[in-house]
């Protein structure tokens, strides 16, 4: 009995941080959402969001401390526990990209909208996407899907260096529409960062079924 209930409680766990994952998920697809449609109901949502986010977090802690100070699990069980835990500060982290987004693009409502070359629907879809296949593959248990998440990060680090380079040459070039161009690389620097979190919780992953922790062995480039 206490075996069962020791399992019940690690679905009960996990449960709670797919809970936190939809609303880390829902801030990233929203505040990309407001940048592109200039809505300032939206920026508002995220912000909200974001304390629904900050409470789940420390909900997911309490539940993972608790189990660790209270049962003696097992090795992959231990693994799962440490590994949510860890998933769990990535998750608020992309929350608080998302957040920095809501902010800036908040920001930029007070000056005209310009056209930019930056593709930020395609950055925003592609760091959603990493999110939503890194929690997938802690659904499923699947450490080869973790894997495929992890190459994915290489594809919007260059997104984002070709962004930025190119719009310090909008700065450079045309300065009335300076402001725009830099928040335009913060936002871009913004989804790179919510990318990154999800190879995190990829490699978390991979650890907690293979045993392997890999967060050091592939070095991420410097900007």
């Amino acid at each position: 009995m206490p075996r069962i209930h020791f399992q019940q409680q690690l679905a009960a766990l996990k449960d709670k941080l797919l809970a936190m994952a939809a609303l880390s998920q829902q801030a990233v697809i929203s505040s990309v959402e407001a940048y592109l449609q200039r809505d300032s109901a939206l920026c508002q949502y995220v912000r909200e969001n974001e304390t629904a986010i900050n409470a789940a977090q420390r909900e997911v802690d309490e539940m993972a401390y608790e189990l660790l100070a209270q049962e003696q699990p097992m090795a992959i069980d231990l693994r799962f526990i440490l590994a949510v835990i860890k998933i769990n500060g990535d998750l608020e982290r992309v929350g608080d990209q998302s957040m920095s987004i809501a902010i800036r693009t908040q920001e930029l409502l007070a000056y005209p909208a310009v056209d930019l070359p930056v593709d930020i629907a395609s950055m925003g879809e592609h760091a959603s996407r990493m999110v939503r296949s890194a929690i997938q593959a802690l659904l499923d248990a699947d450490a080869q899907f973790a894997d495929a998440v992890v190459v994915m990060d290489d594809e919007i680090d260059l997104m984002n260096r070709v962004a930025r380079t190119e719009l310090m040459k909008v700065m450079e070039e045309n300065p009335d529409v300076s402001l725009q161009a830099l928040n335009a690389i913060i936002i871009a620097r913004a989804l790179e960062r919510i990318a990154d979190h999800a190879t995190n919780i990829s490699r978390d992953v991979i650890f907690w079924i293979r045993g392997a922790d890999i967060r050091h062995q592939v070095s991420s480039a410097i900007d």
